[in-house]
């Protein structure tokens, strides 16, 4: 398997800033990125994203995503799913909150009390699915998160995705501008592994790799694996005369 970054959740908040579980969830969202899980979570910028930011859609195609919206419209969960593929969890503010009995969140620029309880109960909220995405036990990094929250807190900086280190590769196939993802640490393994472009078995070995993170279009496979193999011969020219 190619060496890819350490694996993160990625998380997606609602943009929208005309209601104020909207406020809500960017506010949870940032707590859960500087104090409840530091380190294994990253932000998704909703906007850059749905524009095609290069770097968050390949950092969504790797990682497990987490949208948080305010409202039932659910733009962040249905623009990850749109772009990327479905979201390993999501929640809806406003759901939240009815489901636990706590008052409507107010104010926009400045939340009320009640919007203030949201943001604490969503993080926390998110905190637990991030757990259960990367396989951890309940309770015990909880307990140890709220313990170092304080001291870690001016320490830590909220990361973006578009620092993942996930190279997107751009490629013409069929006369179309096609987004490849992985394909130095892919052909880097290859090559280190002694698999040649001239290998009867690597065109195919190359390609079952790539299509592990690449959607493929029906009726395009040959044209897409001629078009990686001769990348990959170039690769090889390129790294013999180094």
């Amino acid at each position: 398997m190619p060496r890819l970054p350490g694996r993160k959740v990625g998380i997606v908040a609602c943009s929208g800033e005309e209601l104020a579980e909207g406020t809500v969830t960017r506010l949870a969202a940032l707590k859960l990125l500087q104090e409840l899980r530091p380190g294994e979570t990253v932000t998704i910028c909703l906007p850059l994203f749905l524009a095609g930011g290069e770097g968050d859609r390949a950092f969504a195609r790797f990682h497990p995503t987490i949208t948080v919206d305010g409202c039932e419209l659910r733009c962040a969960a249905r623009g990850t799913e749109m772009y990327s593929g479905k979201p390993a969890a999501s929640v809806v503010v406003n759901e939240l909150v009815a489901e636990h009995g706590l008052e409507k969140p107010e104010g926009r620029r400045h939340l009320n009390e009640a919007g203030q309880r949201a943001v604490e109960m969503t993080a926390r909220h998110l905190a637990q699915m991030v757990d259960a995405v990367l396989g951890k036990k309940d309770g015990a990094v909880e307990v140890a998160a709220e313990a170092d929250a304080s001291r870690r807190q001016d320490a830590v900086v909220a990361t973006c995705s578009c620092g993942s280190a996930v190279p997107v590769t751009t490629l013409v196939i069929d006369g179309q501008t096609v987004e490849v993802v992985a394909l130095p640490p892919i052909f880097q393994q290859f090559h280190q592994a002694g698999r040649r472009s001239n290998d009867p078995a690597t065109p195919r070995a190359l390609f079952e790799t790539v299509k592990m993170y690449n959607e493929v279009s029906p009726g395009t496979e040959e044209s897409y694996r001629d078009a990686i193999l001769r990348e990959y011969a170039a690769f090889c020219e390129r790294e013999a005369a180094r």
